[in-house]
């Protein structure tokens, strides 16, 4: 209880401090929020069905806009606001979009018993230094359009199929979708740690790089238009004699972010696993969260370049640019630019690709 106590008291006069230099924060007005409650509404075709459930969704909606609001106060940004999940909790938020969390050192023992990973997806010092100063692998045609994994926790599907698009298109000039559905029916590819297995587990969530070693037990990846994509689980129906993409091996990419950064333009898009607990706030800008906490790694997504820009500050931010599976409706036309360099929301973690 003193522990808590402590703790409280810390925040408060932390936001004290942030008061007397900034000003002080203001809630919205009553009269702005129902609007704003209103604009969204229509925006998203929200049909509540009660005025008992829309006023409750009205009292989450408003904790959500002061969220993002005082989260844009406290970093002098305008990353933060209304968006398509304004009307859930975090709790209810994390549930229908996101996987179950785990600690990069949890990520990483999971792995026990894999195969070893090989030496040649290692970067020379040369290759890092002459890594170019921005890089899109969309610019390349290696990146499909941004998807959509609607009420599923298949995050980890998106991430894995993109990383093995992108890696296949370097490779050979050739874009192709491919399924997420294929590994949400058929990949329960299993771990252990500490005596305990964990399964690949369709909308429950899965690991991207335990994903990969499913490809290669199987024998490839099919077409996104010959499988096409349910939100749902269902029967496997992959037929092996359909893969159009095989994959040979996998690997971790270095958490080293310039190292990553080399990688990534030298080889391919990176699959990794990110904290996503802002990502239901998030609109545009470069992301850079007051609290996001890296061990605490819940959503799968798709480094897909980087590049750098100047802040309102007149300083220079280099940035990722991440691929997200929740359509090009969301953040900037379905991607976000995290702050690079900083490890922010452990995207440097557990970053993984497959090898073509």
């Amino acid at each position: 209880m003193n522990k808590l106590i402590l703790v409280v008291l810390l925040v408060a006069s932390f936001i004290l401090a942030i008061e007397a230099a900034k000003g002080p924060f203001n809630a919205l007005p009553e009269s702005e929020m129902q609007q704003l409650f209103t604009q969204f509404r229509r925006k998203h075709v929200k049909l509540y069905g009660t005025k008992q459930v829309q006023d409750r969704r009205y009292q989450i909606f408003k904790q959500n806009v002061e969220r993002a609001r005082f989260e844009n106060y406290l970093t002098e940004r305008d990353n933060m606001g209304v968006t398509r999940f304004s009307d859930l909790t975090p709790d209810e938020f994390k549930s229908m979009f996101l996987m179950k969390s785990y600690t990069p050192k949890q990520a990483r023992e999971l792995l026990s018993g894999m195969r070893q990973y090989p030496a040649n997806a290692k970067l020379t010092m040369k290759q890092v230094s002459d890594a170019p100063k921005e890089f899109d692998w969309r610019e390349h045609n290696a990146v499909t359009p941004v998807k959509d994994q609607g009420n599923c926790g298949s995050c980890w599907t998106f991430s894995t199929t993109g990383n093995v698009e992108g890696m296949y298109a370097a490779k050979t000039g050739k874009l192709i979708s491919l399924s997420e559905q294929q590994l949400v029916d058929c990949d329960h590819n299993c771990v252990v740690w500490e005596g305990e297995k964990t399964c690949n587990a369709g909308c429950n969530g899965g690991l991207m790089w335990s994903s990969f070693e499913h490809i290669i037990k199987t024998g490839g990846l099919v077409t996104e238009e010959s499988y096409p994509y349910e939100a749902v689980d269902n029967r496997c129906r992959f037929n092996v004699s359909n893969a159009v993409v095989k994959i040979s091996n996998w690997t971790f990419v270095s958490s080293n972010e310039d190292e990553m950064a080399a990688w990534l333009a030298n080889n391919g898009p990176i699959a990794i696993a990110i904290n996503a607990d802002y990502l239901q706030y998030y609109r545009k800008g470069i992301l850079n969260p007051s609290r996001c906490d890296p061990e605490e790694l819940n959503h799968g997504v798709l480094i897909v370049g980087y590049g750098e820009e100047k802040a309102a500050n007149g300083k220079v931010e280099k940035y990722w640019i991440v691929k997200n599976s929740w359509s090009a409706s969301w953040g900037e036309k379905g991607y976000v630019r995290v702050l690079r360099g900083k490890g922010v929301c452990g995207l440097n973690a557990v970053p993984s690709s497959a090898l073509i």
